[in-house]
């Protein structure tokens, strides 16, 4: 089931193919890099319970896949507008607590 801001309400019926038809709503073109951001972000989700802010996320995608991946002005790049919501969006996560 997807909410009315086009976020799953129910976290296990995430899927790649979700993704990218997500991905299409918002004008965005998934390659792997992008997915493997995603699976970053459901990662963090899965130890803590909860959806990467922005500082979290780059921490996380540093430790994960690098530093230059994990640098701000990349994922803005790769997910334009509100990164942090983005991919909490396109992972099937909820929306982060403190992104506006």
């Amino acid at each position: 089931m997807i909410t009315d801001a086009n976020y799953l309400t129910n976290l296990p019926d995430w899927s790649v193919d979700h993704a990218l038809a997500s991905a299409a709503q918002n004008h965005v073109v998934l390659d792997p890099e992008h997915i493997e951001i995603l699976q970053v972000a459901r990662a963090f989700y899965d130890s803590y319970g909860f959806s990467p802010s922005m500082r979290p996320l780059c921490k996380t995608v540093t430790a994960s896949l690098g530093i230059e991946k994990g640098r701000s002005v990349y994922l803005n790049q790769k997910f334009p507008g509100s990164p942090a919501k983005l991919i909490a969006q396109l992972a099937g996560l909820p929306v982060p607590k403190n992104c506006l």
